[in-house]
């Protein structure tokens, strides 16, 4: 079977335990053969099988503690490779011609750093010629190369942004098509169903509400693919990989965005904070700390700063994995703006969590904080910092009661409700005043 040569531009993305197995992988393969029978040109994107890429990564620190990271980008490359072959052969098995491709082969240039690194441009021409042809382009994701010719991946969740940045590449939305994210839920949810499983799904998003998801922990889609999405203009679905059904649209509006304050909430695990105490106050000391993050490829999250008598505290949250490297690099910033001096402390806290409520209905609503605060308090959860943004509220939470946490709040705002019946009791709106 060929795919259409003039038809909608779908890509096509599966994740790592969407093709977990054979049988997977097969129910997979069956929605790109119905892609295709349906008249669009069909590029495809995976990832690892399963958990392979935690399984090479496990395999590599066990011989040696701080792998060289060109090496471990080599060596993880091979997972979404092996996953390309597979879909591929799969593919030619229903009689859909496709030609396995890995970054470099797709024209996925990105920058030089390893394990994050940043996708700057996709030569689409060799993806186009496919397609002219009638044939699938099956993608590796998470990775491409660099400036120098070397493999680099893109970091956890890659294979969204790679898909995401192909459909832009080759103008998938300009065509009629859009991108497609298979994975293993049916949609988004108002918070991950695989913890609070009366969480209702969404028939739609508006971005701006599902980048601030994507930030503070839902696992459907990674910031980064939302962000291309929105910036090009990329119709967008998740979908499940192995049952129908319409899934969640992200839209850059919604025609509900507005029903209820709260859309949804959601919970990332595992981090640390790093905490700065007794930083001169003079001019230029915290931007000498966080270029130096930046230049070490550190994602930095809820930065505080505080002014005392003995000068400035500072805290950001980091992820557990990034929390040894965050404070190294800090201890060396510091060192190069004061040497010798051992007056400013450096400390690390580990076992934390964040729960967020996101809604843009909270930019003309009353009580969204005070009402997430309220039920933590009942719940005994004590809230370590708040951070906000116009449309998030986030709290820092003890780990060990994230997953309490998170049910309190999607309980607090009535998210397993329908919106059909209105908005949810108990909060002010502006514009209804």
């Amino acid at each position: 079977m060929m795919a259409s040569s003039g038809g909608p531009i779908l890509v096509q993305k599966f994740g790592g335990t969407s093709l977990s197995d054979s049988a997977r992988l097969s129910n997979c393969a069956d929605r790109v053969a119905q892609a295709v029978g349906a008249g669009n040109r069909v590029i495809v994107v995976v990832s690892a099988m399963g958990r392979t890429t935690d399984q090479l990564v496990e395999l590599a620190h066990s011989l040696g503690s701080d792998p060289d990271p060109r090496a471990l980008d080599l060596l993880l490359a091979t997972g979404e490779l092996a996953s390309t072959a597979m879909m591929t052969i799969a593919l030619e098995k229903r009689g859909v011609q496709a030609v396995p491709l890995g970054g470099r082969e797709a024209g996925i240039r990105t920058d030089q750093t390893h394990g994050r690194a940043r996708i700057l441009a996709i030569e689409s021409t060799r993806l186009h010629d496919l397609m002219s042809s009638g044939v699938v382009p099956v993608v590796a994701g998470f990775q491409g190369v660099s400036p120098l010719g070397e493999v680099t991946t893109i970091g956890r969740g890659g294979s969204d942004t790679t898909a995401v940045a192909l459909a832009a590449a080759v103008g998938a939305g300009e065509s009629g098509g859009g991108c497609e994210i298979h994975t293993d839920v049916d949609g988004i949810h108002t918070a991950d169903p695989r913890v609070i499983p009366k969480a209702r799904r969404l028939s739609e998003i508006g971005s701006d509400e599902m980048l601030e998801l994507a930030a503070v922990g839902a696992g459907v889609l990674q910031e980064r693919a939302v962000v291309f999405a929105r910036r090009f203009d990329v119709p967008l679905r998740v979908l499940h990989s192995q049952k129908p059904g319409p899934g969640t649209l992200v839209l850059r509006e919604t025609s509900s965005m507005e029903r209820n304050s709260v859309i949804g909430c959601a919970l990332r695990r595992e981090l640390g904070r790093v905490g700065i105490s007794g930083l001169d106050m003079a001019i230029g000391g915290q931007a000498a700390i966080f270029m130096a993050l930046a230049d070490a490829g550190v994602m930095v999250d809820d930065i505080v700063q505080t002014d005392g008598d003995d000068g400035i505290s500072l805290a950001f949250t980091v992820e557990h994995g990034e929390l040894a490297e965050a404070r190294d690099v800090v201890r060396s910033a510091i060192e190069r703006l004061s040497p010798g001096d051992d007056s400013v402390g450096v400390d690390v806290e580990i076992g934390l969590a964040k729960i967020s409520a996101v809604g843009s209905g909270m930019r003309s609503a009353i009580g969204v904080a005070g009402r997430m605060f309220e039920a933590l308090s009942k719940a005994g959860i004590p809230i370590l910092n708040i951070t906000t943004s116009e449309i998030r509220i986030s709290c820092l939470v003890p780990q060990d009661r994230g997953e309490e946490a998170l049910e309190v709040v999607h309980d607090a705002f009535g998210l397993d409700r329908d919106p059909q019946d209105g908005p949810f009791l108990g909060l002010t709106d502006h514009d209804e005043a």
